[in-house]
């Protein structure tokens, strides 16, 4: 498997949320350095028996914004 993609968003408190676009992998965090390191530990205990284990993955971040017009 080449690489796992995450989409991260964040929320209204401001915590970050990874959710895997392939697999069915999640999870969460307060900061940017705590979500890397709960994706990589999510992702080791998905794949803890599979030797399909991805090469690299790809963090996403989509942040949506609202203006106001005028």
């Amino acid at each position: 498997m080449g690489e796992l993609v995450f989409e991260v968003t964040q929320e209204a408190d401001g915590g970050l949320v990874a959710e895997c676009l392939t697999e069915s992998i999640f999870t969460q965090a307060d900061n940017w350095e705590e979500l890397r390191h709960n994706v990589k530990e999510a992702v080791e205990a998905f794949y803890f028996d599979r030797a399909d284990r991805p090469a690299a993955i790809r963090l996403h971040f989509v942040r949506d914004e609202v203006l106001a017009a005028g």
